[in-house]
């Protein structure tokens, strides 16, 4: 076993090891149908500590010639697949993680010679007598060796992006390093498999991408290989019952990067850490100081405001993901800006309908800390909302209009101030405070139809009124009132019994002005 060629089974085996290991295996089934074929060349993106490397060493172990890494994988998923014995622990591996060639390197411009000479210098110890004496180059070098022998190999590339996020104003070294890897994978008989990973998608050069052979799963485009980065909803509740955690809270803390038919993914340094702490807290988030967040929600974009904002309360935003250009610099509207964002995973993307929206509330809050520090007006309304939510739990009408319409007014030059989408963004900023004692529902399904906002009590609240929120324009708050009994949104809520208040809020255009009415439901 090397360090770069063909480096064994220890990181692997460091994570089946563990006090949590969630079984991704069967990503191997698909790599094992791609090698030697057209699809052979794969990067798969997704933010940081979200399990990328723990599958890098995976396929390291399980391909990797010169261990034996059956038991390791026998009782896993791949082990129930035909091509398991074919494939395992037969190809020759080139394993690289760019992130620590980078950190090592002084001088970023030896980035590339640097990795050029380790490899070389292994391959010389292995192939000796197939390559050339003076032959320093790495291509060349595995070139020769497959003319003399007919090996192939297996490339997996960790964190291949890290230059373009740590020099991210370098362009020379990224468009060289870019050239490198193209040369060295591109329409190569050598390569059988290249797999990479990193937190971005491969860097755009005008039209083109210097790496188009390469089929991508990001974090807007994951298609199939989804549930292998990241646990899954179904994963995260076996967790749950293992450590005997609430699932709905877990949910509240780390849910919300949705997929196609239902797929949900977590963060897997969340969820482990909420297991093993058995605390629910910020963990992925603290990798990473909000101040990184902040650099980006601050760019002077027409709208890029306006959209925080509104995601901050709970509303959606259409985004075009088509413009970003993959790296960390070039940006040309808010939609790139949040389209990184979604890279980073401080955003959710809905790739059907092209929307994006805040995950889930540790992500939240990473977002407030990035605002407060950042001085927008909205964090009044913050601020004050433990105070709303005290109001209409008192019953008290007037101080919840009033402390509705302080909100609405203060948000004007943020959002439009006459639109339904935006009103219901202020109430739900005006009410943020309550995400500590309750699980916040948009466009709820009760009895028939719809609720505006349900705020149902989370675990450790069961006291708490459940609180249903009908919102109406230029109408009346009577008649919001009227329309939760007429429709029996109650009725979906029938384990809090005769512990829900009903608020109705009605705006009225002309005068600008709100009214409240609250009722308790019985």
């Amino acid at each position: 076993m090397g360090k770069y060629l063909n480096p064994g089974n220890d990181a692997f085996n460091e994570a089946i090891s563990s006090q949590i290991y969630v079984d991704k295996s069967g990503l191997i089934e698909y790599t094992n149908m791609i090698i030697g074929t057209m699809q052979k060349n794969l990067c798969v993106s997704r933010p940081r500590r979200f399990g990328k490397s723990m599958t890098a060493h995976m396929l390291a172990a399980y391909y990797s010639k010169g261990c034996d890494s059956e038991k390791m994988f026998a009782g896993l998923n791949i082990s129930g697949c035909g091509s398991f014995r074919i494939h395992l622990n037969t190809h020759n591996v080139i394993f690289l993680n760019t992130q620590r060639f980078l950190s090592r390197e002084s001088s970023t411009s030896g980035l590339v010679e640097k990795i050029e000479s380790e490899l070389t210098k292994e391959l010389r110890e292995a192939y000796g007598d197939c390559m050339e004496a003076g032959d320093g180059r790495l291509v060349s070098a595995l070139e020769n060796i497959y003319e003399k022998t007919g090996d192939k190999y297996i490339f997996i590339i960790d964190e291949w992006d890290c230059i373009f996020r740590e020099k991210k104003a370098n362009t020379d070294i990224q468009s060289g390093y870019l050239d490198f890897l193209r040369d060295m994978l591109k329409d190569q008989p050598y390569v059988e498999l290249a797999y990479m990973t990193g937190i971005l998608p491969i860097k755009k050069y005008g039209t083109h991408s210097a790496l188009n052979m390469f089929d991508e799963y990001s974090m807007t485009d994951p298609d199939g290989l989804a549930e292998y980065i990241g646990f899954t909803g179904e994963e995260v509740q076996n967790l749950c019952r293992d450590f005997q955690m609430s699932f709905s809270e877990t949910r509240f803390w780390y849910d919300g990067y949705r997929y196609e038919n239902g797929l949900h993914i977590y963060s897997p340094k969340s969820v482990v850490d909420a297991m093993r702490r058995r605390r629910f807290g910020s963990y992925w988030t603290k990798t990473e100081t909000y101040e990184a967040l902040r650099v980006y929600i601050d760019m002077n974009f027409d709208g890029l405001k306006d959209a925080i904002i509104m995601m901050l309360g709970g509303g959606v935003i259409h985004i075009d993901t088509g413009m970003f250009q993959n790296d960390m610099t070039t940006f040309a509207s808010k939609d790139d800006v949040l389209t990184l964002l979604v890279h980073l995973g401080y955003l959710a993307y809905d790739p059907e309908n092209a929307l994006v929206s805040i995950p889930n509330e540790e992500v939240r809050g990473e977002f407030v800390r990035a605002v407060r520090t950042s001085g927008w007006p909205v964090m009044e309304a913050i601020d004050v909302s433990e105070k709303l939510l005290e109001n209409t739990l008192a019953g008290d009408e007037q101080a919840v209009a009033e402390g509705i319409e302080a909100v609405h007014m203060e948000s004007t030059s943020i959002l439009n101030y006459n639109d339904e989408n935006a009103l219901s963004c202020v109430i739900a900023l005006a009410y943020y405070s309550a995400r500590n004692y309750y699980t916040f529902v948009r466009e709820c399904p009760a009895g028939k139809g719809f609720a505006d906002m349900v705020f149902v009590p989370r675990k450790g609240f069961p006291s708490r009124p459940a609180i249903i929120v009908e919102l109406k324009w230029d109408k009346s708050a009577e008649g919001a009132i009227a329309q939760i009994e007429s429709r029996k949104y109650p009725e979906s809520l029938t384990e809090y019994k005769d512990n829900i208040l009903l608020v109705g809020i009605n705006y009225d255009q002309k005068s600008k002005k709100h009214i409240c009415v609250i009722k308790s439901y019985n």
